[in-house]
């Protein structure tokens, strides 16, 4: 089937059967990564810029290998080191990267709704890699691909997402995406922190971090972001930490089979103690693995669309 457009700007676009089909790639993508030799040639004689005007680890240096494992030249950008920091606009950046030649543009933004700005202006094919709090998609799928090398379908199933739900790309893209495939998602944090209209994406806001973990499948805690807030939300972390973190004890109250997620980075002892993180459900750095495979896959896919027009 493929992908029906040529950009990745948030998992709204993506229908269930694209989401699966995403899914089912990665996993052909980590047996690669997984291998003795990780060079392919899927995206031989291509080119991949990655255009970053937040800060990023993971998200940023998956999609560097991704594209370097399967062959691409690749570039990346930051706002800081580019003539954005001489003024100049967006728009004059990115078509400046698409009259390069560039086949794909991953840009994360701080501004929600960039990506989908600058996408009908460029040849190239755009990823969204984050836009404000709008949507991150590759985390989503990600996430999904975490959870469905463990799950035989996502039909009837429950997953909890609890922490700083208002600041989240994380929570909206994963809400998106898994009630698509037919999950139940329940979420939780502060009440000044939890989304206006977050239940008109298919979320059940929970009364308690309890209520949204208990009979969970997988349990995802998510960081609280302090560089996003210019007032404080709640009274203090350690309030935070004793009212909304994930102990133990609210993680046993999860299924037997339950794994922990967390997108990363993590603030320790605050959104889950250290003790949690490292335990035998994380999955967490998994999570890491799966985002070079699944970023893999999303490159794969757009660009054998464009190889096909």
């Amino acid at each position: 089937m493929g992908l029906k457009n040529k950009d990745l700007l948030g998992m709204k676009q993506l229908s269930a059967e694209e989401i699966m089909e995403i899914l089912e790639t990665a996993k052909t993508m980590k047996m690669v990564l997984t291998s003795g030799n990780k060079k392919t040639s899927h995206l031989q004689g291509k080119s991949v810029v990655t255009l970053f005007y937040e800060n990023s680890t993971r998200t940023r240096l998956s999609f560097e290998l991704a594209s370097k494992y399967m062959g691409s030249a690749s570039a990346n950008i930051s706002a800081s080191g580019s003539s954005v920091s001489k003024g100049e606009s967006l728009l004059d950046t990115v078509r400046t990267i698409d009259m390069m030649a560039t086949d794909i543009v991953v840009m994360r933004h701080t501004q929600s709704g960039a990506p989908h700005f600058i996408a009908p202006y460029l040849n190239a094919s755009v990823v969204n890699a984050g836009d404000g709090m709008n949507e991150h998609p590759t985390q989503a799928l990600l996430d999904l691909f975490t959870m469905y090398e463990r799950f035989d379908s996502f039909e009837g199933k429950n997953i909890a997402i609890c922490g700083d739900l208002y600041h989240s790309r994380v929570v909206r893209s994963n809400t998106i995406g898994l009630t698509k495939l037919g999950a139940k998602v329940s979420v939780y944090g502060p009440r000044t922190m939890v989304p206006v209209g977050i239940e008109k994406m298919g979320a059940r806001v929970a009364s308690s971090v309890a209520d949204a973990v208990k009979d969970a499948d997988a349990v995802m805690g998510l960081r609280v972001q302090l560089e996003r807030q210019h007032k404080s939300l709640f009274p203090s972390v350690a309030e935070y930490s004793s009212f909304y973190s994930i102990t133990s004890d609210i993680l046993a109250l999860a299924k037997p089979e339950a794994f922990l997620m967390h997108p990363g980075p993590c603030n320790h002892g605050v959104e889950l103690p250290t003790a949690v993180y490292d335990c035998d459900q994380s999955v967490i750095n998994e999570q890491v693995t799966n985002g070079v495979a699944v970023r893999m896959a999303v490159l794969y896919m757009l660009m054998a669309r464009r190889n096909s027009l």
